[in-house]
């Protein structure tokens, strides 16, 4: 049994790759059953946001898991699997750790949530994010021993490194490091009126950035209305129909769209018709939506400049280069956690050759009991109830030495050849653990 990571993120490939391989919120049901229903997944776990679609598996055979992910893979993106296998990276682990450095599946996780591994260093949607997954997948009866134990870890990891260093502070997310970005290609957003396109997360997040930035005014414009007013309501913004959006966007300085929509919501036409308006006054246009919001041959009309993802990622590099210094204490933090976790696993693995055991000699005194059970009729209630005590007491110092030598040395070599010993011992088969 391992757990298994494969991924890929807007770093490691194309833009207009990268989001054929992103699942929309509405979609994240049926993918995740789909790839639970895989022949070699026991447990399944997706995290799709703006920057990555990470698989988390727990499965009996590495290769086999490997696969069934790429045809998911395939299958989701309407792509041949060799149009996107070269840009995968995998972390796996082997059933058996015997240090934290073999936990590669979890240091990766613990790094993601931690937010070392985000556009921006030390990011905090991230951990919300990541718990937003696992909790969508335990909901769905996805999830089990193995990735409940890791997922519920890696958020004490996130909150400590958060807590004990200063990974993040500062820009702490991708909504503030869009309009941060904003401001430093305008040299300021005073007086700036600023275009929000989305009331989701990234929306909101966008929305109160520009509004603590000094702009003269914040425009949220969103599919549905409500949303848009309960969060222009919020920051004292005003709030739009997407139908607004061509007219809106002729007299404002600045567009950030972060929608979770699986189609373009601005198209080339849309910013030629608003550019033809403005009589030449130039436009920054951020898109942090993954699929992108705006149509990219937007870039080529004369007065607009259109930023994505990538756009980010190096601005989003100047703040990581500046924070690199906590980045150490980060990592003493991970592998810290990364030896508990490894502890944990290794007792977790033992616990059923344990149970069996006990099972076992439950079994044999249970037996005696009844082989005897004519005799024990002549005992009277208290007589019983001390015979049954005494019979558990003698079980119970019996084992509880090999109990405490098994979980004390799993995860080592001496653990392995006690397991072992007490399988063929007892005849306790493999398949009891």
């Amino acid at each position: 049994m391992s757990v298994i990571v494969i991924g890929v993120n807007h770093r490691n490939m194309p833009l207009d790759l990268f989001e054929k391989l992103t699942i929309a919120p509405a979609d994240m049901q049926k993918a995740l059953h789909d790839l639970h229903r895989r022949s070699h997944i026991l447990e399944a776990v997706l995290l799709s946001t703006c920057n990555r679609t990470e698989v988390y598996v727990y499965a009996e055979r590495f290769h086999g898991a490997y696969g069934d992910v790429r045809e998911f893979l395939s299958d989701i993106s309407h792509l041949p699997p060799e149009a996107f296998s070269d840009h995968l990276y995998t972390h796996y682990e082997p059933d058996h750790l015997y240090s934290h450095f073999e936990a590669d599946a979890a240091r990766h996780l613990f790094e993601v949530a931690s937010g070392v591994d985000s556009a921006v260093l030390g990011e905090t949607e991230i951990l919300r994010q990541v718990k937003d997954a696992w909790e969508f997948a335990h909901a769905e009866g996805c999830t089990g021993t193995a990735l409940n134990g890791l997922f519920q870890q890696s958020f004490e990891v996130g909150k400590r490194v958060r807590t004990d260093t200063g990974i993040s502070r500062h820009i702490t997310s991708i909504s503030q490091a869009a309009i941060a970005l904003a401001a430093q290609r305008l040299g300021s957003l005073d007086g700036k009126r600023v275009l929000i396109v989305g009331a989701g997360d990234m929306g909101e997040g966008s929305a109160v950035a520009a509004a603590a930035a000094g702009v003269s005014e914040v425009l949220i414009a969103n599919r549905t209305w409500d949303n848009a007013v309960a969060v222009a309501d919020r920051i004292g913004a005003t709030a739009l129909g997407l139908d607004a959006l061509a007219t809106t966007m002729i007299d404002v300085d600045v567009v950030v769209t972060g929608t979770g929509a699986t189609s373009l919501l601005v198209e080339h036409t849309d910013l030629q018709t608003a550019m033809d308006a403005r009589a030449g006054r130039p436009l920054l246009v951020i898109d942090i939506a993954m699929p992108r919001d705006v149509d990219p041959a937007a870039a080529d009309i004369e007065g607009i400049t259109l930023l994505d993802m990538d756009g980010l990622q190096e601005f989003a590099d100047i703040g990581r280069r500046e924070r690199r210094s906590e980045l150490a204490n980060v990592r003493t933090i991970v592998d810290e956690e990364l030896e508990k976790y490894v502890g944990r696993t290794n007792v977790r693995e033992v616990e059923p050759l344990v149970a069996a055991l006990w099972a076992q000699a439950e079994d044999i005194r249970r037996g005696e009991f009844g082989r005897f059970g004519s005799r024990l009729e002549r005992l009277d209630d208290d007589q019983l109830e001390l015979v049954e005590a005494l019979t558990k007491g003698i079980l119970g110092k019996m084992l509880r030495t090999p109990t405490v030598r098994l979980k004390d040395g799993a995860g080592t070599a001496r653990g392995d050849r006690l397991a072992d010993a007490l399988r063929e011992l007892y005849d306790l088969l493999p398949d009891d653990e």
